[in-house]
């Protein structure tokens, strides 16, 4: 990827904080990867998978941890963690223009919120009453901040945010297109004739370094707050419902959906499509692998799996049908077990 930004190699090296290996002067205008990349760019192994990619890569510099160093034909930024390092780059290739401070004429702001003097505000946009926005927010075009609720300084909502009334929102969070934050919970009581609608009545608070994806929503409360911790990174599409706790910094990836009143602690990652079930408590620390199904709570970190592995459609119909089987196969195993030990059936033991 080539942009308008131009560092040199020295400079990149100074801003990642990273040892260099070769000329400081050659010019870097943007990224790519080791099987794309041309002279001019900067490219970076992460994966070892990769590491024959290197000895004909054509980008003039590498991110590479020190071991594979010397199978780079160009230069070298070593760095121990080189993902992270490549991460940084990208946001010093990647920045996107910050709109400029002022606000639109279509917009429509309440005369009571409060909003910073450098706080951009774009087409059509709505700003209710009681509102707060800190310094160096922008607010895209479309989006809808409910009464009395707050953002903290240099937010980014993108086109078509939907923030409900009664939220809280700290600094530096960021919210892709289509976000709704503090919608109503799913909260319904049946009488024995219809469902009966729960009020609910708390709100969300969403932490410092927050980032949620085009796409997803995260229920208020219904008496509580939902919370989401500080450097909370939520992907495209993801339903938190209410009351949730979300631990700082943990990941939550594509179509996954969290139920009601669920706490997930703190550093846990949880792949795509998982769902988890509501009134559950997750450590720290745990990994939840894609399309998994989180059913009973999770006490201790480590990494956790549920379902199947894919298989050919017909073998995978022929084990469906020897997993209804299983319990019946545990009994004759334990009565076979009984058999060849010559003793006497017990209850338990019967086919």
């Amino acid at each position: 990827m080539s942009t308008s930004t131009v560092h040199t190699l020295g400079e990149l090296a100074n801003l990642l904080e990273v040892r260099l290996n070769g000329d400081p002067s050659v010019l870097i205008t943007g990224l790519a990867t080791l099987k794309s990349a041309v002279p001019g760019q900067l490219s970076f192994l992460s994966n070892p998978r990769y590491a024959s990619q290197l000895a004909h890569c054509r980008a003039s510099a590498v991110i590479v941890d020190a071991e594979y160093a010397g199978a780079c034909p160009g230069a070298q930024l070593i760095s121990s963690t080189p993902y992270v390092t490549y991460a940084r780059a990208s946001q010093l290739f990647g920045a996107e223009r910050k709109p400029a401070a002022g606000i639109h004429p279509s917009a429509s702001i309440a005369a009571d919120a409060t909003i910073a003097s450098d706080v951009s505000i774009a087409a059509n946009a709505v700003i209710e009453s009681g509102v707060r926005i800190g310094s160096g927010s922008v607010i895209g075009a479309g989006c809808y901040v409910g009464a009395d609720s707050t953002l903290g300084e240099h937010c980014m909502l993108y086109p078509n945010v939907t923030i409900y009334q009664g939220v809280t929102i700290g600094n530096s969070v960021v919210l892709h297109s289509s976000v709704v934050i503090g919608a109503d919970g799913f909260g319904f009581a049946f009488d024995g004739r219809r469902s009966v609608k729960i009020a609910q009545l708390g709100g969300v608070q969403i932490g410092d370094d927050v980032e949620i994806g085009a796409g997803s929503t995260v229920d208020r409360g219904a008496l509580d707050d939902t919370i989401i911790g500080q450097g909370v990174k939520i992907d495209n599409q993801v339903q938190i419902a209410h009351n949730c706790v979300i631990g700082e910094h943990t990941i939550i990836c594509g179509c996954s959906a969290i139920a009601g009143s669920t706490s997930i602690g703190r550093y846990c990652t949880i792949g795509g499509g998982v769902g988890v079930i509501g009134h559950l408590q997750i450590a720290d620390k745990v990994m939840i692998s894609a399309m998994s199904l989180v059913s009973q709570s999770i006490s201790e970190s480590g990494i956790y799996s549920s379902g199947t592995g894919l298989l050919e459609s017909k073998e995978w119909k022929r084990n469906i049908v020897r997993f209804r089987q299983l319990d019946d196969m545990a009994k004759r195993l334990r009565e076979l077990e009984r058999l060849a030990q010559g003793r006497p059936s017990a209850p338990g033991d019967s086919v």
